[in-house]
């Protein structure tokens, strides 16, 4: 398997465009919330608790390749996952229509997401393995934090 350091060069390859770079910074994370805030609006069955949805559950899966990262980045995420589906909840009980809103969320971030590639030129990482939709996000913060710190 894979390092984090290996995950963020290779994906890092794919990203050198300052336009695609800064896409990535606004488009990441709103494709992470807007995926959370679809499986949130999937009705659950009734003798599920209410803090447990279709997102925490397919988030268990998705925290436990973070990780297998490392928990440096299992710590950073939890909090991001914690703040993503819990925000999409509230809007809910708020009476919001969150899936039109994930799902406009959705196709706009990714429309960012494709532009940001076609001005790199280089076709998105996740073409070559899957995995890299989860490495986005922490790419995404990661390079940011380094940013922040320097």
């Amino acid at each position: 398997m894979r390092t984090a350091a290996e995950w963020f060069n290779e994906y890092a390859q794919t990203h050198q465009h300052p336009l695609n770079q800064k896409l990535h910074y606004i488009c990441v994370p709103a494709i992470f919330w807007s995926v959370a805030a679809l499986l949130v609006s999937i009705p659950t069955p009734a003798l599920f608790p209410p803090w447990l949805n279709w997102a925490v559950i397919i988030l268990i899966p998705v925290m436990i390749f973070y990780g297998s990262l490392g928990i440096k980045y299992f710590g950073i995420m939890l909090p991001v996952s914690i703040v993503t589906v819990f925000s999409s909840m509230i809007m809910a009980k708020a009476g919001l229509n969150v899936p039109v809103i994930g799902l406009s969320v959705f196709i706009v971030a990714w429309i960012g997401q494709f532009y940001g590639h076609k001005v790199e030129g280089k076709k998105p990482s996740f073409f070559t393995d899957l995995l890299f939709l989860l490495i986005g996000p922490l790419w995404v913060i990661e390079k940011a934090r380094r940013k922040i710190s320097n």
